[in-house]
């Protein structure tokens, strides 16, 4: 290595004691190949396969970014740099994404990390306004490279790459085996790991049935459906956002708890519906195909076509959200008796019968706490719990998932004790500062 981080000190930090096979031919492959594609499926450790290897390259006594990640969408960028964080090499990381403040971006660039990680357009948008130095800049990841294009990116990333004037390695990761390399990435005869075949070893455990309903209008037999399936973690997905917020409008009139998840919400409150969903606050989301890749949201139990997707490569990676390394999952088709069904699925599943008489299943237990700081206003998940330990009286078992981010923090607290610890921390102060503290909606 080219610093003094050591790889076991690393898998340590993330409590992982053996790399896959992927991530250890990444990791062999990475530091010698200029040009080198990674294919994997989703669910498999792709992030950490490039991130360990990346590590290795960096230098301790270089200034400026030595990385450039790019990264289709704002979740998998902060997703990535998550994860880097875990590793806690002690080289800077910063993630630039459309939502996030300019001015705080900029402020973090005057000091440059040796990782930086952002989604195309922002991405630009520095280099225009020399936010940061390229000069340095040897590596370049193309994440989910098959996803940036069929999103319409290939013109960003094709500016982007023209303005790095010294790449010397280049990292092409994508999902998708049937991959057409652009001229403009400039990678020629790759090295190629190939773990697409990994997609059938990494759902053995993966049932498909299908649910039919009484006709086009499935909405009915999606309530029902999910009331079948209790209060197990359920993602549920539509083609169109239209579709999504029409769902949860259904089911909340029904009296079952949902929330959507979609590109057009704003980057707050697609970080509020993740955190609750990943705490336990939200059992069932309802996602366009968003959620499919790239999100660090916990493996479910059951994922729901209440739509079929175009593609078959999208039906895998929603398929591929549960039932991961041979657990046990689910993956229910809504199909009405005459409805087409596209070429990927060259016939009906076999058929699940709800259970008939089947009650409402009972609310999510806890509800998530917003907090007005986070890791830059030098508050710590300990803070947090001595905060709503000592001042809100709450008991170990009545805390959840703590998250912090930069100037936010987000806590999982048990639903029956939140009024109650509310009124107890009015006016109180941690760590000698007041902060707004509320119930997430």
């Amino acid at each position: 290595m080219q610093n003094n981080v050591s790889l076991d000190a690393v898998l340590h930090k993330l409590g992982i004691n053996a790399l896959n096979e992927m991530q250890e031919k990444a990791l062999l492959h990475i530091p010698q190949e200029p040009n080198l594609m990674l294919l994997a499926p989703t669910g498999s450790g792709k992030t950490l396969a490039f991130l360990l290897p990346i590590l290795s390259l960096l230098q301790s006594d270089q200034a400026g970014v030595q990385c450039l990640i790019i990264s289709p969408t704002r979740e998998l960028a902060i997703q990535i740099e998550r994860v880097w964080q875990k590793m806690a090499t002690g080289f800077k990381v910063n993630t630039c994404y459309g939502g996030h403040p300019m001015q705080t971006e900029i402020r973090n660039l005057s000091q440059p990390p040796a990782l930086l990680i952002g989604t195309p357009g922002r991405i630009i948008e520095h280099l225009t306004r020399k936010s940061f130095d390229p000069r340095n800049l040897r590596v370049l990841v193309l994440d989910e490279f098959d996803k940036s294009l069929s999103m319409g990116f290939q013109e960003q990333m094709e500016q982007i790459v023209a303005g790095l004037p010294k790449i010397d390695k280049r990292i092409l990761v994508s999902a998708s085996r049937k991959q057409h390399i652009p001229k403009f990435t400039g990678i020629v005869a790759p090295k190629v790991l190939d773990f697409t075949q990994v997609e059938e070893k990494s759902t053995d455990g993966l049932q498909m049935k299908a649910v039919m309903a009484p006709g086009e209008d499935k909405l009915e037999t999606l309530f029902t459906l999910l009331s079948s399936l209790g209060s197990e973690q359920t993602l549920v997905f539509c083609n169109q956002r239209e579709a999504t917020e029409r769902c949860v409008e259904l089911l909340q009139e029904k009296g079952l708890q949902s929330s959507f998840f979609h590109g057009g919400l704003d980057q707050l409150a697609r970080e509020k519906t993740l955190v609750q969903f990943r705490n336990g606050s939200i059992s069932i989301l309802v996602a366009s195909d968003l959620a499919a890749r790239g999100l660090d949201i916990p493996e479910v139990k059951n994922v729901i076509h209440f739509e079929l997707p175009s593609k078959g490569t999208d039906f895998v990676h929603r398929n591929g959200r549960t039932a991961r390394m041979h657990a046990e999952g689910t993956a229910f088709v809504i199909l009405y008796a005459e409805e087409p069904l596209p070429d990927y699925l060259p016939g009906i599943p076999e058929v699940f019968d709800i259970p008939t008489g089947i009650a409402l299943p009972e609310p999510p237990a806890w509800v998530t706490l917003y907090i007005s700081g986070g890791k830059k206003d030098k508050l710590s998940k300990t803070d947090i719990v001595g905060f709503l330990s000592k001042k809100g009286e709450l008991q170990k078992e009545d805390l959840g998932k703590i998250e912090l981010l930069d100037h936010m923090s987000f806590v999982a607290v048990k639903k029956d004790q939140v009024q109650a610890v509310l009124k107890k921390i009015q006016g109180e102060k941690m760590k000698g500062d007041k902060y707004k503290i509320e119930v997430v909606r």
